[in-house]
């Protein structure tokens, strides 16, 4: 009894992280294009997020899967990102800012286009 308990539960937390590193695991096995990869790496990417947003998982994931290296604030948890993020105006997260362009919300296409 035990031991199918604890198969359960593991299985449970193999599904969670699989989940929540989805975008990481996606870029593994299928990388984006070498030039394109490229290009991002000189992109400036700062996220304004909390750990319990949903939108700020979802571009974390988009993020990861373009292979776009990003630094991430948690404004709940950083007093220098809550500083930051209230400089430029708060309203709402994920709060990206890329290459100084501001992008409210979960959008990928935004974020495509303030990278090239």
């Amino acid at each position: 009894m035990l031991l199918r308990t604890l198969k359960k539960f593991a299985l449970i937390v193999l599904v969670v992280v699989i989940w929540q590193n989805w975008g990481r695991i996606e870029n593994f096995v299928n990388p984006p294009p070498a030039n394109v990869a490229q290009s991002y790496s000189q992109a400036k990417v700062v996220m304004y997020a909390t750990e319990w947003c949903g939108y700020c998982k979802q571009t974390r994931r988009f993020l990861d899967s373009q292979g776009i290296p990003f630094k991430e604030y948690d404004i709940e948890k950083s007093e220098e990102g809550r500083k930051a993020y209230e400089a430029l105006g708060g309203r709402g997260i994920p709060l990206i800012d890329v290459n100084g362009t501001l992008i409210r919300g979960f959008a990928p296409e935004e974020i495509l286009a303030a990278l090239e």
